[in-house]
């Protein structure tokens, strides 16, 4: 389908209509997802009628009715949304064809996904009839996801009217790259729902062999084969849109994540298999594919924009510009702070478990933790280019300073972050992963772009997105959480503002330039200084009463109630005598600080005082 576009700039404006496309895209995405977790988790009998379980509007508390019951509740809130969207494209943007006709037909298959469903009850799970199931799913989230490409272009107009085309090369391998994902995950529904998924004991081969005699094992290995084609497929396209990254930047981002999660996707089906296919990584696997589905069709949606033929011919060439040096790279991921949350993360796993933990856990969290500390920091400073260009302390970072685009920042933060939960979630645990997402959200989206500028209190709410590496190391060496973890995430959280605001009053004017609401710049060097003290009386308390929840002995006692000591000191200072001098050994010495006492922690751990 080549839909064209006649927009023009007397289009009513797309401000909420781009939010609403968004949210059918998203939800529709999450409906694949849980759909996926009632085949893998054989819950589609969970209720035997529909539309209600067991005639009942509220579920049996037993696992297979909660898992398909949350399905069909998850289709009920998807369903108004693609309804509206399809509805608001009539009404308001009927020339807009990129929007116009994707909505329709997204309208006609979700009557066809409801009757499917009801078939696919009535008929107790038949294999094709999943398969053909699920092929529909995909292609509502398609058409959803150009919908939504298509809503944000027109909020985002400037003149000319954009239009989708395949004549480009980029374009034409991203749709039969397009094709051949879609038949990969089609014929995955497949191998799960006659069961063949666990006909194959090893990988890459099956059993030893590269082509089984039984049928079900030819099945699983026709779906690999499939993979590996597919696989390709996307990474050949992602290095051609990369080669158009200056250029093309939404088209090589997209392009990057998508193959980062087939990478994700490959590493979790290898999982799957060597582990007994758990279901947290047969439901992860199924979450991923469909990442991976709804990625490419993102890919292939933007590499499809057209505004005019000349700027067809002119922007589908490879760029000449040669990238940043892996020094950059490393420059974005702000290596001093992710060693300090590393610091944080290992203590907390060393005191989780009395001791050290096993050799390869340890490795994979901190592995883990980097990927996750270096994305989020890589985001933050894409966020952040525009202030640091105006701070002296930041302005020679590798965005401001040239070295590197927008573009190769975002895909590299995305790729890290991206990476990390696939990590934490096959090698530790699905909690930790979980937990590092958490934080990267929290420090990207929460702190970043909506508390930084908005609050003098930025700090001190944002403070949480340090805390959570503890959290992650308690996770990932006990399976859980308990009081000790959150009383080590309360110490960071407490931390924080102090050790910022000290570092805030030397370079107040720095802030002050860029428009950014700290408190010496709102409130005056006086009142930061004594908040300072304050905030710092309560992290030197926290540290001495955390014995009490069995976190540290005696010998960490002492060494807390030295080191807090000297920090108090170094607070009184700065409130007494003020200057960038006093702010500045505050500063320094805060982050010496919150190193030792975690040492502390450790040294404690393995010495018996």
């Amino acid at each position: 389908m080549t839909p064209s576009s006649n927009l023009t700039s007397d289009l009513p404006d797309a401000r909420k209509f781009r939010w609403l496309a968004l949210a059918a895209a998203v939800m529709t995405f999450l409906l694949i997802v849980v759909g996926g977790i009632v085949r893998v988790t054989d819950s589609g009998l969970g209720c035997p009628d529909w539309p209600l379980c067991y005639g009942q509007i509220i579920p049996p508390l037993e696992f297979a009715s909660i898992i398909e019951y949350s399905h069909r509740l998850t289709a009920s809130l998807t369903s108004p949304l693609i309804v509206a969207t399809t509805l608001v494209a009539w009404l308001r943007y009927r020339r807009a064809k990129w929007v116009l006709w994707p909505s329709i037909v997204s309208l006609i298959l979700l009557l066809v996904q409801v009757l499917l469903g009801g078939l696919t009850v009535v008929m107790e799970v038949p294999p094709t009839i999943v398969a053909v199931h699920l092929a529909n799913a995909l292609l509502i989230l398609a058409l959803q996801v150009l919908v939504m490409v298509g809503a944000f272009r027109i909020y985002q107009r400037s003149g000319g009217a954009p239009s989708f085309s395949l004549e480009a090369p980029l374009t034409r391998l991203g749709a039969s790259t397009a094709a051949t994902v879609f038949l990969l995950l089609v014929s995955g529904a497949l191998v799960t729902s006659t069961g063949a998924d666990t006909a194959c004991a090893g990988w890459p081969l099956c059993d030893g062999g590269l082509w089984p005699s039984g049928l079900l094992g030819q099945i699983h290995m026709l779906h690999r084969f499939i993979a590996a084609l597919g696989g390709l497929m996307i990474l050949g396209l992602t290095w051609a849109a990369w080669q158009r990254r200056r250029e093309r930047p939404p088209v090589a981002i997209a392009a990057v994540v998508t193959a980062v999660l087939l990478l994700a996707q490959v590493l979790v089906g290898a999982a799957n298999v060597l582990s007994g296919f758990p279901a947290v990584l047969e439901g992860l696997h199924v979450a991923t594919a469909t990442a991976v589905w709804g990625s490419l069709i993102l890919t292939l949606a933007l590499s499809g924009e057209r505004k005019s033929s000349s700027a067809a011919t002119s922007t589908d060439q490879p760029t000449s510009e040669s990238p940043g040096t892996l020094g950059d790279y490393v420059a974005l991921m702000k290596p001093i702070i992710v060693g300090l949350l590393l610091v944080t993360t290992l203590a907390a796993m060393i005191v989780a478990a009395r001791g050290w933990p096993d050799w390869g856990l340890v490795a994979w969290t901190m592995l883990g933790g980097t990927l996750a500390a270096g994305g989020s920091s890589a985001l933050n400073q894409y966020i952040d280019r525009e202030l640091d260009l105006r701070m002296q302390r930041t302005s020679r970072r590798p965005l401001p300073g040239g070295r590197l685009r927008e573009a190769e920042a975002i895909a590299f933060g995305l790729a890290l972050s991206i990476a990390s939960f696939y990590v934490l979630a096959v090698f530790v645990n699905l909690l930790s992963a979980v937990l590092a997402l958490a934080g990267i959200l929290y420090y990207v989206i929460f702190y970043s772009l909506g508390l930084k500028q908005a609050t003098t209190h930025n700090i001190v709410i944002g403070g949480g997105a340090g805390a959570i590496p503890p959290l992650v190391g308690w996770a990932a060496a006990t399976g859980g959480l308990s009081v000790g973890a959150f009383f080590l995430f309360a110490l960071i959280f407490f931390w924080t503002p102090p050790h910022f605001w000290a570092l805030a009053l030397v370079r107040r004017k720095d802030y002050a330039k860029a428009g950014v609401p700290m408190l010496p710049v709102i409130y005056g060097e006086r009142e930061t200084r004594t908040e300072i003290f304050l905030y710092t009386l309560q992290v030197v308390a926290l540290t001495l009463l955390m014995p009490v929840a069995h976190v540290g002995g005696a010998l960490y006692l002492l060494l807390a109630v030295g080191l807090g000591g000297l920090l108090c000191y170094y607070a009184w200072q700065l409130l007494r005598h003020g200057g960038n001098r006093s702010a500045w050994m505050m500063y320094r010495y805060s982050s010496l600080y919150l190193a030792l006492i975690f040492s502390a922690l450790v040294v404690d751990a393995f010495v018996k005082f």
